[in-house]
């Protein structure tokens, strides 16, 4: 890796330097306009390789020789010219006594990031083992190809990322220089094979950003097996799920998150690589293998003149439990004899025998080659835009098929009884983001050609006058680009290996060269060949301690310029302590009590200032279940002035504003949490000063312990003088023990508000016959209903909050209520608390426990007739039994109810008026008073129905059959 001391011209003269007058409060962006100053040119080596390795014993051995240390490759099978390939070392420690000619790739220390996609690292034979490995997934390959590959690593290499899927195996090192500029590592796991789902193929995906500047996609993949035509669409559908389904983590710099998790195709470079699977098609197996096989042999194009050398020594067949997942039978144990055997140097034509340029040599392997490619089924879906056709690039392949040999041997295809041709399953391909756009900007200029020549042909315009020749885009394109715009790289040894510049998503010049692309001959270990692709990248990368230094210069500068001119104030609270020195603490707090304070805000700066409370951030977590019990308002602070003002004030110069901060809680939902702790009365005020900075005020509260938000078996075990002396006594900071001694037979609060809604009720009655001026009003719900409520009921906070109380100190709650006020107004607010005490219980009165066993022993609950309800009650009382607590604090509150019901549906149609008489009919009138009662016990059971039970289940039918269970309770028919 290299570190030249100046950035690259193209980071000094491509942006203007940002004004940090005009935009002060653009902190990143003037960072990134001063970028020249800390990125700096560097220049890596990329190493990629792909290996089938058929699940076979020992091809980790064999991870080292090939893919560190870069030997196994066999120049005459391979037809570059590797004396002058820059991937090649030419050290002669490379080379071997026996073996002068030896050939060995840049590894070791000149590799600054290693990429290996290995793919059946496990058997994966029978369906049954694809589902078992799918469910339990064996991460033991994964140690021990990391073994393998670490113990062939330079030192202070480390790892990247490290992912297995089933087969699959993705690992990524990188050197000591190249690994602490690494971040944003997102992997993924997309499976396609059983069911489009099981991970036996798919494809492990890994993005990285590289130097905070080049983002890199790696895809290790394996598609559907198979020669036919079936199956080569099942990989083409099988590549279309990994672009859809692969969605990295959003990129995060500097402590700041892109929105969205990026795509692949979003990236600066790709790299894709595995078993592709893609086969040759046109042309007969035994004609390949056979012409191919010449080739390795050393014995196509002789004449007669000159006469093969024999071959020298046997090619032994490592033995391993079965193939690779293409196959349906194990290859036989054998030894080749020595006309079989191709894995001996003396074996090969004469190096010097082959033309300069070899694939101008009609009897040369790279021409061989150049006549198989057209064949090649990838080759064909990219140029009929089935896939890979966005950008994709590939090397040239001057390198013999991949797959499918005779394991142990060199340059010996398949001799089993199935004899597969041999293919290119084995790829790498790659894509730049220049490539991409590329690809994308000529797609839209057909799109837009097309839009044209269909506009011409509905104006009844066959061709453009002005165009000397037309274009057909359906049959033009292909006639000039056989590939449609696939870049293959065919064989050329003059060809350019100038690096190609990339600007990336960043906005960095970036330049990516592909030094070697080709096959390890001699790994024999497989049945596939291993694949190495040599890159030599070139980019710009953030030096952090200049980036630090730079930013620590632009936000003093900008700190600078907005001081000149931004608004400041000055808060006070109550005391004379200013904002920094105290918080508001409101003291003790009880359930649905208003506690407030007021602090005084005062313009301290020379320009206007606008301010508004905001919302603060709040998380998911418990502490986060009480937010929502503060309040905020701005007030003036003269006497002459009082009243409220709105959301946003703004103070001139010297001018004041009260703030004013009242807190309560006011619902049920944080009760249960802040009674056992798990939350508190603490919140920060952000006081948000426009184009200024923000004031934070924190702001606390004690709370005080309440009967509400808790569980029946809780309250059963307060004693006389209520829940806060009984907690304070005990010291019990949260909830109550339930070992703690059962001190009643239902909790205290439901037999007092029950009773003094009883006697408020013949209260009522009473006062409606005696005053004239009072009637009690006549809707089925009332009082419990809340829209039969009387006019300004809900304003009656401070009320409420005293009832409350008085039940939390056991003290007695119809002394809580105001004298003015009248009875039905009274029975209004002792039945409103008793709702909301229902709710607030966190067990219900009747546990879900035993409403699923209500629910089993009485399916036809809904269907039952009036006649029948009062067995189906003494079923429910036995069912209840099992949880008596409950079932006493149930049958209490329905029984309560009851009498409600029966007292306020009289017989009497109408109250009496003064000055009239009326004879009345006592037959008809008492029929009238039991239908005002049915209606009035059934309306009754619909309100206390969702609250009796806890079902967890807002279905209409759930809901019936909670109404129906309270309603026969309520009813005389069941003897309610």
């Amino acid at each position: 890796m290299t570190a030249p001391e100046s950035p690259r011209s193209i980071l000094s003269g491509s942006f203007e330097p940002i004004d940090l007058h005009t935009a002060p409060q653009s902190l990143a962006r003037a960072v990134h306009a001063r970028r020249a100053e800390y990125v700096r040119p560097h220049k890596i080596r990329v190493k990629i390789g792909t290996w089938n390795v058929a699940a076979c014993i020992g091809t980790d051995k064999d991870l080292a020789r090939w893919f560190v240390d870069g030997q196994g490759i066999d120049k005459h099978f391979a037809t570059l010219d590797l004396s002058r390939n820059p991937a090649v070392a030419h050290d002669h420690s490379a080379g071997h006594v026996d073996d002068p000619d030896a050939v060995r790739l840049l590894g070791g220390n000149d590799i600054g990031l290693y990429v290996l996609g290995l793919q059946e690292v496990v058997e994966l034979n029978v369906t049954k083992e694809y589902v078992n490995r799918a469910v339990n997934i064996d991460s033991s390959p994964t140690g021990k190809w990391q073994a393998a590959l670490e113990a062939a690593m330079p030192p202070g290499y480390q790892l990247v990322m490290s992912e297995q899927m089933t087969g699959l195996l993705l690992l990524i090192y990188a050197s000591p220089e190249v690994a602490p500029t690494i971040t944003n590592v997102s992997t993924k796991q997309v499976g396609t094979g059983l069911l489009g789902y099981f991970g036996n193929k798919g494809a492990i995906t890994s993005r990285l950003v590289l130097g905070e500047t080049t983002r890199m996609v790696f895809v290790n993949c394996h598609l559907a097996s198979g020669a036919g035509s079936s199956y080569l669409d099942r990989r083409c559908w099988d590549v279309d799920q990994i672009l859809a389904r692969t969605k990295f983590d959003p990129v995060v710099h500097a402590g700041v998150s892109e929105d969205d998790g990026e795509m692949i195709g979003e990236e600066d470079f790709a790299f894709w690589f595995g078993d592709l699977n893609f086969r040759l098609d046109g042309l007969p197996g035994d004609d390949i293998r056979r012409l191919l096989t010449l080739h390795t042999r050393g014995e196509y194009g002789l004449d007669g003149h000159r006469v093969p050398r024999p071959p020298e020594g046997d090619g032994v067949i490592v033995m391993r439990g079965s193939e690779s997942d293409d196959d349906d039978t194990t290859i036989k144990s054998s030894v080749h004899s020595r006309e079989q055997s191709f894995d001996s140097e003396t074996t090969l034509p004469d190096p010097d025998d082959f033309p300069e340029d070899p694939s101008q040599d009609p009897t040369s392997l790279q021409a061989t080659l150049d006549s198989l490619l057209p064949h090649d089924q990838l080759r064909r879906v990219i140029a009929q835009r089935k896939v890979f056709h966005d950008g994709w690039r590939e090397g040239p392949i001057t390198f013999l098929p991949s797959y499918k040999y005779d394991v142990g041997t060199v340059g010996l295809f398949d001799s089993s009884e199935k004899q597969r041709a041999p293919s290119w399953c084995d790829r790498i391909l790659y894509r730049t983001r220049k490539d991409k756009q590329d690809f994308d900007a000529m797609a839209a200029e057909e799109i837009a050609a097309k839009k044209k020549d269909e506009e011409m042909k509905s104006r009844g315009i066959d061709q453009d006058d002005d165009v000397l020749f037309s274009y057909d885009p359906e049959t033009d394109g292909d006639e000039q680009s056989g590939l449609s715009g696939y870049c293959y790289d065919e064989y050329d040894e003059t060809q350019d290996d100038n690096p190609e510049e990339v600007i990336t998503k960043e906005g960095y010049a970036d330049r990516i060269a592909l030094d070697i692309y080709t096959s390890h001959q001699r790994i024999t270990s497989s049945d596939h060949k291993p694949i190495i692709s040599l890159f030599s990248l070139e980019y710009d990368a953030v030096v952090p301690e200049l980036k630090g230094k730079v930013h620590a210069e632009v936000a003093w500068e900008l700190d600078r310029a907005e001081n000149e001119g931004r608004p400041a104030i000055t808060i006070v609270m109550e005391g004379g302590k200013s904002a920094g020195e105290n918080t508001i603490d409101l003291g003790d707090i009880g359930f649905l009590e208003r506690k407030s304070s007021v602090v005084t805000v005062a313009n301290t700066g020379s320009v206007a200032a606008s301010l508004e409370f905001i919302d603060s951030p709040t998380t998911d977590d418990v502490d986060s279940s009480s937010s929502g019990w503060l309040t905020t308002s701005f007030l003036y602070p003269d006497d002459d002035q009082l009243g409220a003002l709105g959301k946003v004030v703004t103070l001139e110069p010297g001018e004041t504003v009260l703030a004013h901060v009242q807190a309560q809680v006011s619902n049920t939902s944080p009760l249960h949490a802040l009674n056992d702790g798990r939350a508190k009365l603490e919140d920060v005020l952000v006081l948000r000063v426009q184009e200024g900075r923000d004031h934070f005020i924190p702001v606390k509260g004690s709370w005080l312990p309440t009967c509400f938000g808790r569980s029946i078996d809780e309250l059963i075990r307060v004693p006389d003088g209520g829940i806060r002396k009984f907690l304070a006594e005990k010291d019990i900071k949260g909830a109550i023990p339930y070992d703690s001694e059962m001190r009643c037979s239902a909790p205290k609060e439901i037999f007092k508000l029950t009773e003094a809604i009883q006697t408020m009720v013949e209260r009522c009655l009473a006062d409606e016959a005696m005053l004239e001026s009072m009637i009690l009003p006549r809707e089925p719900g009332w009082p419990f209903d809340s829209s039969t409520w009387t006019s300004g009921l809900t304003e009656q906070h401070e009320t409420t909050a005293n009832l409350v109380a008085a039940l939390d100190n056991d003290s007695s709650i119809t002394e809580a209520l105001p004298v003015e006020l009248s009875s039905p107004h009274k029975l209004e607010l002792l039945s409103s608390v008793l709702l909301l005490f229902l709710a607030s219980l966190t067990d219900g009165l009747v546990p879900p426990l035993a409403w699923a066993k209500l629910s089993t022993s009485l399916p036809n609950l809904t269907s039952l007739a009036p006649a029948a309800w009062a067995d189906a009650k003494a079923q429910i009382l036995d069912m209840f039994s099992s949880a008596p607590n409950h079932n006493i604090a149930f049958v209490f509150l329905t029984s309560t109810l009851a009498r409600v019901a029966t007292e306020l549906s009289p017989a009497t149609p109408e109250p009496f008026l003064p000055g009239l008489t009326r004879r009345l009919n006592f037959r008809g009138a008492e029929d009238e008073g039991e239908k005002k009662r049915k209606l009035r016990a059934r309306k009754y059971a619909e309100i206390f129905g969702p609250l009796a039970f806890r079902t967890n289940d807002r279905d209409k039918s759930v809901k019936e059959r909670e109404r129906i269970v309270v309603e026969i309770f309520l009813s005389r028919e069941a003897g309610g």
